[in-house]
């Protein structure tokens, strides 16, 4: 059964760092695309970053709202990507999803961790 978990959530001050977690079981994210989104109440779904594995390298993509404030990497062994965000701002409150994707078609999402940033 093909699973992604996402944890590091919760309640943080403006400024301040969060370090979300996104386990795969069931699939091996370096054979594919992993990224995470955000939706904040009452908006769509929006890309946050992105990571794909080139062999030996890892090409990475930001949305501009994050870039600069918050870095994606990934650790192979452990299956698991992650999503470093630092001087969070109250803008940055959403439920937060990591996605896996591939070639051919196929996607699945986590269930989401919610990040709530106080002004």
């Amino acid at each position: 059964q093909v699973q992604l978990v996402e944890s590091g959530g919760g309640l943080v001050q403006a400024g301040g760092s969060l370090r979300l977690s996104c386990a795969a079981r069931g699939i091996t994210f370096r054979f594919g695309a992993v990224g995470w989104y955000r939706q904040a109440p009452g908006k769509q779904r929006e890309p946050v970053a992105n990571i794909t594995s080139g062999g030996s390298i890892n090409y990475v993509d930001y949305a501009d709202s994050v870039r600069g404030r918050f870095t994606i990497s990934r650790d192979n062994a452990k299956n698991t990507v992650y999503l470093q965000m630092n001087n969070l701002k109250p803008e940055d409150t959403a439920v937060y999803y990591c996605k896996y994707w591939r070639p051919g078609g196929y996607d699945v999402s986590g269930q989401g961790t919610q990040v709530t940033v106080s002004s």
